[in-house]
């Protein structure tokens, strides 16, 4: 079948590569403007989380989706680094960034699979705690704690140092990367990333810091 065929050529699987990027990179930004309300108070981020689990159907295939995207995202990048590294020719046939970023590039399948650790962490923290305490109540206590503090920004560093190298590598693949939009290109390769270690890492700070304490 010519779908067996598309999935399993090196081009094919750049492209789902790409695409459950795309769609897990769009997932973290809704996931920022939800995070963003605990800024505001615990009051405002409690009726996010509740109006987002009154509708548990939604939210249960919304996370199974999720779930498949990262697994294939995952999956298929361990495997591309593994024939990368047995067959350079196989690479893409332009390989020239506009911004040097060897770190991210060499490290990827690994901080992937922090990353990966880090989501089976912080889900079954806040998804299976308790039910009778609210949801607010639950991220200001794990959060204002030191290890879980630092491990959720050291979580977001590595996620952060992981999109350096991903966004230009997505936009790549999809043909993207132009000379008139290669200067915009490398200053999102870190506005971006930044912006969301900014936010997310700025969360176990705010509670640490004593700042969040009135949440």
């Amino acid at each position: 079948m010519w779908f067996i065929r598309f999935v399993t050529s090196s081009i094919g699987k750049k492209l789902i590569m790409g695409t459950t990027g795309l769609l897990l990179f769009l997932f973290l930004c809704t996931h920022a403007a939800g995070n963003a309300t605990i800024y505001m108070s615990s009051e405002v981020f409690q009726s996010y989380a509740d109006e987002l689990h009154s509708h548990p159907l939604i939210v249960m295939v919304f996370s199974l989706v999720i779930f498949v995207l990262f697994v294939v995202h995952a999956g298929l990048g361990i495997f591309l680094f593994l024939e990368n590294r047995r067959d350079p020719g196989c690479r893409y046939a332009v390989n020239t960034r506009v911004v040097s970023n060897s770190l991210a590039s060499r490290t990827m399948p690994y901080s992937g699979l922090f990353i990966l650790l880090f989501v089976l962490v912080h889900v079954f923290g806040f998804t299976f705690g308790p039910e009778h305490v609210p949801i607010s109540e639950t991220v200001k206590v794990m959060l204002s704690g030191f290890f879980y503090g630092l491990f959720y920004i050291i979580s977001f560093i590595i996620l952060a140092i992981h999109l350096s190298h991903g966004f230009w590598s997505m936009l790549q693949t999809f043909g993207l990367n132009h000379p008139r939009y290669n200067v915009l290109i490398a200053r999102l390769t870190y506005i971006l990333p930044a912006f969301f270690l900014l936010l997310f890492g700025g969360i176990p700070l705010y509670f640490m810091s004593g700042a969040g304490a009135s949440f």
